[in-house]
């Protein structure tokens, strides 16, 4: 048997080639990362660097970032708008490292940023594309996406309101305490659909959510997809093929409050996008309050309408009492004409009169009895 030697003397054989092979040399690479682990309060990060063959890990290596180069982290989170977690493949430059009783790593000194933002935004155009492509009824009109959903006309005033959030959110605060304490004194019924809204599985619990929206029994008015926004949160859920795809052929109004005035996810795009929670309590506001307005306006045009009739009606029927007025056999009377009468009844028809027939003229204060003698046409116009 061969005479066996110290593990020390074998790693220090080691970290020699190492640092002969590797030493004061850096490299970039790209691969996924996984199990990342921040220590804020020390500004250290330990990750593993793989790479998958499907869902199989076919290489895996440690990584860590230190103090001096942890302010990658952050930069990446602002530029990226994405968090800086598991699963995302990231453009590094690293160097070898070889620790005796920690063994082999790589220390992150750099990231490539303009990798990570194109990446993204590749996969959001490939989304995009795939949506116009296969869904006849969403269309890419003059820049702006036209969906079922977002073209459906909103009701006249919002009552029922479904809410997809996460639980003890900000979003879900934000939202609640603007719409339960408004000044206007509006009641809405708002149904709680919590869930997931970021990581993995959030497209799929969000998907959920607007099935189970979908088999309520209650009719609702307007669905609200809320959560909080901020340079350090991934919205990368909301970019999802599937999840866009059912909020833009989704049959209820949609309100997306998931963002700041940097993020447009492609769940917004299919939707109405409303940016913040607040902002999308204060459009249902804002909605109700014009719907309120109308009302108004309409009640002051109806009672106008009304005064304006009965003052019409009154001017009107001042006018006919006065004709009556005047066409009184009493008015008549006092102007000096006569009422003439053959028995009992009034000459209308002069042809009735003949030679020979008694008459008699009323006239103010006295009645004359008189026998036509003679009865001849009147050629004279009289001025009244």
């Amino acid at each position: 048997m061969p005479q066996p030697q110290k593990l020390s003397e074998l790693i220090s054989d080691i970290d020699s080639t190492i640092k002969n092979r590797f030493g004061g040399k850096t490299f970039w690479i790209k691969a996924e990362i996984t199990d990342v682990k921040k220590q804020q309060d020390k500004r250290w990060c330990f990750l593993k660097f793989i790479e998958k063959d499907g869902n199989t890990i076919t290489t895996e290596m440690k990584g860590v970032f230190w103090a001096n180069s942890y302010n990658y982290i952050e930069e990446f989170e602002e530029e990226t708008q994405q968090k800086f977690v598991s699963g995302l493949e990231i453009t590094c430059n690293v160097r070898v490292r070889f620790h005796k009783r920690f063994g082999m790593d790589l220390e992150v000194l750099e990231i490539d940023f303009a990798y990570a933002i194109g990446k993204l935004e590749r996969e959001r155009k490939q989304t995009l594309e795939r949506l116009v492509n296969e869904n006849p009824l969403i269309r890419l009109i003059d820049g702006y996406y036209s969906t079922p959903n977002n073209r459906a006309e909103l009701p006249m005033v919002f009552q029922h309101i479904a809410l997809i959030t996460a639980p003890n959110s900000d979003g879900q605060r934000d939202f609640t305490n603007v719409i339960e304490q408004n000044k206007y004194g509006y009641a809405f019924a708002v149904t709680p659909f919590l869930t997931q809204v970021q990581g993995d599985n959030a497209p799929m619990l969000i998907l959920e959510q607007l099935r189970l929206v979908e088999a309520s029994k209650a009719d609702f008015d307007v669905v609200v997809i809320v959560r909080g926004g901020g340079s350090d949160i991934d919205f990368k859920s909301f970019n999802d093929y599937e999840l866009a795809r059912q909020i833009a052929l989704f049959e209820k109004p949609i309100l997306t409050g998931i963002g700041h005035d940097r993020n447009t996810s492609i769940t917004d795009l299919m939707a109405r996008q409303l940016k913040t929670p607040t902002e999308v309590a204060g459009f249902i506001l804002d909605n109700n309050y014009g719907f309120e307005n109308n009302l108004l306006r309409i009640k002051e045009r109806i009672l106008q309408l009304a005064e304006d009739t009965i003052d019409n009606a009154k001017d009107e029927l001042k006018h006919y009492k006065q004709r009556v007025k005047n066409l009184n056999p009493t008015t008549i009377l006092k102007k000096g004409f006569a009422i003439v009468y053959t028995g009992d009844k009034i000459v209308t028809d002069p042809k009735s009169i003949i030679t020979g027939t008694e008459i008699k003229m009323h006239l103010q204060q006295d009645i004359i009895t008189s026998t036509v003698t003679q009865k001849e046409k009147n050629e004279k116009e009289y001025d009244l």
